[in-house]
């Protein structure tokens, strides 16, 4: 374990990721840790929207739909997405809010088996995945059962012995928005198909930092936003994965014409395009899908597996000089320590949370909190360095929190 900040000094100079950092645009006496909220600005994203803003609808005008390939974007960026996460090329797509994406590949995975009438989730999942779930489920005809229950693998198992022929559904976030809490995927998915059940992940704070495998975990649905590891920018896309084996059996509830399969002709009546297209609703938006794509590059170029090494280093030691330097201070880690259960962030608890996150944004360190009493501390490998931590520590101890 480094002991002083010129050991942390040396592990930057010798990190294998080190020159992403230039790759980025940040402020100058700022620690951003806040990354798995809203990701850092890519200088290649905003070169793209430049050139797009410039080139493509300055002198392109309408002619770029085709010339600048305007009307692929969402499956191009859905194929190096699907990169990121393990799936196959075609099974992935680039489009609407994670929230939209969701109400498509529920109403989905809930035609699979229709006798089967619940879903299953936990009950601290992100509040916008319940909200679409509870509103699915009050439009159904008999409404469908929202089940929570607490959000181990041991609670989900148990669930689906009890009621396993009545889910039809499991739907979890793989990695916690307030806990950072990681799921075993495929023990979960496993269960859930021997059940009888299909699955639905929400990637939205794994996606770009943690080792996926949706094919080889057999994983049915997934969904993910742009914005946060992926650095896409406020309100960037989001991506839906669907696996090849469901495409074709059913269409998905909200069908625009950017799904259709011939949308350029302009008939009335609808036919789904075949494969991940038929997933698209709306036109694109397309300098907002330029920032996404030009960010998911960088990402693919470096090592997922030199990029997660980083993010579990970064975050044991922030947890190791958090526990040296501000013991007393009324913060309560509840995060896991080991890295295994583990995504990028790391959260703590504190009676006066707000407050104190107020004070150290104000010395020039960017977390968050969510209520009612969690700091969360998000670590961004490409971008961060070790003595960033170091430093960010350092001015957290120098707080006067009470403990």
């Amino acid at each position: 374990m480094p002991v002083a900040r010129h050991d942390l000094e040396a592990l930057d100079r010798a990190d294998a990721l080190r020159d992403f950092r230039s790759q980025f645009e940040l402020p100058p006496g700022v620690i951003y840790l806040d990354g798995n909220s809203l990701g850092a600005l890519s200088r290649r994203s905003r070169e793209r929207v430049a050139a797009v803003v410039e080139g493509d609808w300055g002198r392109g005008l309408i002619r770029s739909w085709d010339d600048a390939g305007w009307i692929e974007m969402p499956r191009r960026t859905g194929d190096k997405i699907a990169r990121l996460i393990g799936a196959g090329q075609g099974e992935v797509v680039a489009t609407d809010s994670t929230s939209v994406n969701l109400f498509k590949v529920l109403s989905v995975a809930l035609r699979v088996d229709p006798k089967r009438r619940v879903i299953l989730s936990e009950r601290s999942n992100f509040p916008t995945d319940l909200h679409v779930a509870q509103g699915l489920a009050t439009q159904l005809t008999p409404p469908i059962e929202l089940m929570l229950v607490e959000g181990t693998e041991d609670a989900i198992e148990a669930a689906l012995i009890e009621r396993g022929s009545e889910i039809g559904v499991v739907h979890l976030t793989h990695v916690h928005y307030c806990t950072a809490r990681m799921y075993d995927m495929a023990r979960v998915t496993r269960a859930a198909h021997k059940a009888g059940a299909v699955v639905v992940w929400d990637l939205s704070h794994s996606a770009g930092v943690v080792a996926l495998d949706v094919a080889g975990c057999e994983v049915d649905f997934a969904v993910g936003c742009g914005y946060k590891h992926l650095n896409g920018g406020p309100g960037a896309p989001a991506y839906l994965y669907v696996a090849r084996r469901w495409q074709e059996r059913f269409s998905q509830p909200i069908s625009g014409w950017m799904g259709d399969a011939q949308p350029f002709a302009f008939r009335a009546s609808y036919e789904p395009a075949p494969g991940i297209s038929r997933y698209l609703s709306g036109t694109p938006p397309v300098l907002a899908m330029a920032a996404l794509e030009a960010s998911v590059e960088v990402i693919l170029e470096a090592p997922m597996d030199a990029i997660r090494r980083k993010s579990v280093a970064l975050c044991d030691l922030f947890i190791e000089l958090m526990d040296r330097r501000c013991g007393g201070m009324g913060l309560e880690l509840v995060t896991a320590r080991e890295s295994a259960w583990r995504g990028s962030h790391v959260s703590y608890r504190h009676a006066e949370s707000e407050a104190a996150m107020r004070a150290l944004i104000a010395q020039g360190v960017i977390g968050d909190c969510r209520p009612p009493d969690l700091m969360r501390f998000g670590f961004a490998p490409l971008y961060l360095r070790y003595v960033d931590v170091w430093d960010a520590v350092e001015r957290i101890a120098a707080l006067s929190l009470r403990g």
